[in-house]
């Protein structure tokens, strides 16, 4: 019998795949550390084959190189890609026997890239399984906007008929399996789902239900911004990326720390939001751990900048760099642990949280200026009447567009205004982050 193990990465929002048959083992997908995948495979009792590839990534570095090298498997990647590296050229329609059990087939699906592929898994003979990677994926597809838009109109037209083939010649009772789309950027559209069928996707997926023309239309109206570090997973995956090294970052003392933020360099704080607000270290900018750290990392950090690394924990430090790596940030500047006691003699900074019925409530009494840092779609779906927008990843650029005085700032949930109202702190400003659904706002009147 033949098992798929999903390795979920949430802070990315993607899914690597072993698959095996009790003896042997292929890995889709990878990511960069892949010492989760040797533990995985060493768990089940099983050995890794082959490694596959369905693109070139642009959210994250791939670690499919290393794993292979590591365990000499075959590394099985499109052969119209440009690589700077051996591996096993991949065309539509081959077929990689894996073991007398298991057989994969390549199907061509372009659509978020030209050179996509998804592999159809059969057990005896029979799909059981499809790696969509960022073609057909839960109630949605990849989006087709990634190379840039002199390719998006074509892209998006490969995406509708990839789906399709694969809804044509992959079994209805197969199992989808995507990369994308349990958070990444790299999805047009959210889904909550975690799991389903071609024939799942057949009736719900609108890719599938809707005719060209209008789901083209839809899905192009839908997409929005994405992670600025995107521009460097490309072509450091046709490069091919080395193992990652997750050795602890040289620790960081009281003069060093004070030191890089006189300098203006990046000291991020990984504690949860409610922590950093009731004592931090000023200037420090709060990207907790708790959410997407390394999207927002990536997203907001000048490429190539310090950063300095303060967490309750060596283990926290430890997953912090964990994440970074996977996006390509290798160097960390430092570390420091304990809390912000051990990391500054100054005086700590606070920053004042709220909910939005008390930010109803104090409208009522004085002026104060709220701040949206939702993205532009979210902003235009709905939005507290006065708010100003900007986005979460334009704040360091646009600082000049908040307003002066009380800034109220809000998301959707709470973790982004702590990110924009740290960030906003540390450069002199009077932020009170909002730690609230916004859901709430249509029950209490303020949108």
């Amino acid at each position: 019998m033949v098992e798929i193990i999903p390795i979920d990465t949430p802070s990315l929002g993607d899914r690597s795949y072993l698959a095996h048959d009790g003896d042997v083992a292929l890995v889709v997908d990878p990511q960069r550390d892949h010492d989760r995948v040797l533990e995985l495979a060493g768990r089940e009792g099983v050995r890794i084959t082959h490694v596959l590839e369905t693109h070139i990534h642009n959210d994250y570095l791939t670690g499919g190189l290393a794993l292979a090298e590591q365990v000499g498997a075959a590394y099985h990647v499109n052969a119209e890609d440009p690589v700077s590296y051996d591996r096993v050229p991949v065309r539509d329609g081959d077929v990689i026997e894996v073991s007398p059990s298991m057989t994969l087939r390549a199907i061509a699906t372009p659509g978020h890239t030209f050179t996509h592929l998804s592999y159809a898994l059969s057990a005896d003979g029979e799909d059981v399984g499809v790696f969509t990677g960022g073609s057909l994926l839960y109630g949605s597809t990849g989006r087709p906007d990634l190379l840039g838009p002199d390719h998006t109109d074509a892209l998006v037209r490969h995406q509708y008929a990839s789906a399709h083939r694969l809804a044509d010649e992959v079994a209805g009772d197969a199992g989808v399996f995507p990369t994308h789309g349990f958070g990444s950027f790299c999805s047009a559209t959210r889904s909550d789902a975690t799991s389903s069928t071609i024939s799942e996707e057949m009736r719900v997926n609108p890719a599938l239900t809707q005719g060209e023309e209008e789901w083209a239309r839809d899905l192009l109206a839908g997409l929005d911004a994405y992670p600025a570090y995107y521009a460097h997973m490309g072509p450091a995956n046709l490069a091919g990326p080395d193992a990652p090294d997750l050795d602890a970052p040289a620790p960081a003392d009281k003069s060093e720390i004070r030191r890089r933020l006189e300098d203006g360099e990046w000291v991020v704080d990984l504690r949860t939001r409610t922590v950093f607000a009731a004592g931090h270290v000023p200037g420090t900018f709060n990207i907790g751990l708790d959410g997407q750290f390394s999207t927002y990392v990536g997203w907001l950090m000048p490429w190539g900048s310090d950063i300095t690394l303060l967490g309750e924990s060596p283990e926290q430090v430890a997953e912090a760099r964990r994440e970074l790596v996977r996006i390509g940030v290798d160097e960390v500047a430092g570390s420091a642990t304990g809390g912000p006691g051990d990391w500054s003699d100054e005086p700590l900074a606070t920053l004042p949280r709220a909910t939005f019925a008390e930010l109803a409530e104090v409208r009522h009494h004085r002026e104060v200026a709220v701040l949206d840092v939702r993205r532009a779609q979210e902003y235009e779906a709905g939005h507290i009447d006065g708010a100003v927008n900007v986005p979460i990843h334009e704040i360091l650029t646009r600082l000049d567009d908040v307003p002066r005085g009380e800034v109220w700032v809000h998301c959707a949930g709470g973790y982004r205004a702590s990110v924009a109202a740290s960030i906003l702190a540390a450069h002199g400003r009077h932020a009170v982050a909002v730690d609230d659904s916004f859901e709430r706002t249509a029950e209490i009147g303020l949108t």
